[in-house]
């Protein structure tokens, strides 16, 4: 007969044998969990819907919707960024950010957790579009997260182009030096 602290320890041990990774084709968690893991999985997933070409723009486009997804240092710094761009004028990014690229298309993706603590974590999201980049590490990008009210947000998004490295807080923040 097993005992009680036998099937505790071993169902523990069983859980951080579990891995990290997950990769996710067409179903995901709901975004409303607070989970990087699984907020980022879901982002992927409605990013990927269809033929793969509606993109992330429905994280950080709007205004109104960035507040669900973004930590609140984040969405302060956007708005100063819209404010700073003159009217007429597309803002900063220029790009999706979520799928790295002018013309989004997600085939498919796998996430995986980098770090993480009681307070912040790094997801690494591995993306496949139809034509492959020209270099291998742009088709990673990494979004660092924060507690935020008690909630996972994202704090930072980050990549790179052309195998030079670039940062949404970067890009933002540049914006308002001109």
């Amino acid at each position: 007969m097993i005992s009680r602290r036998t099937f505790v320890l071993s169902g523990a041990a069983l859980m951080t044998a579990a891995p990290f990774s997950i990769s996710c084709p067409a179903s995901a968690q709901s975004v409303g969990s607070n989970d990087p893991l699984a907020i980022v999985n879901a982002l992927y997933t409605r990013a990927s819907t269809g033929k793969g070409d509606s993109g992330g723009q429905f994280v950080w486009l709007e205004a109104k919707d960035r507040p669900r997804y973004l930590s609140k240092s984040l969405v302060a710094l956007w708005a100063k960024a819209d404010a700073h761009t003159p009217k007429g004028d597309e803002g900063p990014p220029g790009f999706d950010p979520v799928t790295n690229s002018q013309d989004p298309e997600v085939k498919s993706f796998t996430v995986a957790t980098e770090a993480r603590d009681s307070g912040t974590a790094v997801m690494a999201v591995t993306i496949k579009a139809a034509s492959p980049r020209p270099h291998a590490a742009d088709e990673t990008v990494r979004y660092d997260f924060v507690r935020d009210g008690g909630h996972w947000k994202i704090d930072d998004i980050r990549g790179t182009i052309d195998d030079k490295p670039w940062s949404i807080r970067a890009l933002l923040t540049d914006s308002l030096k001109y």
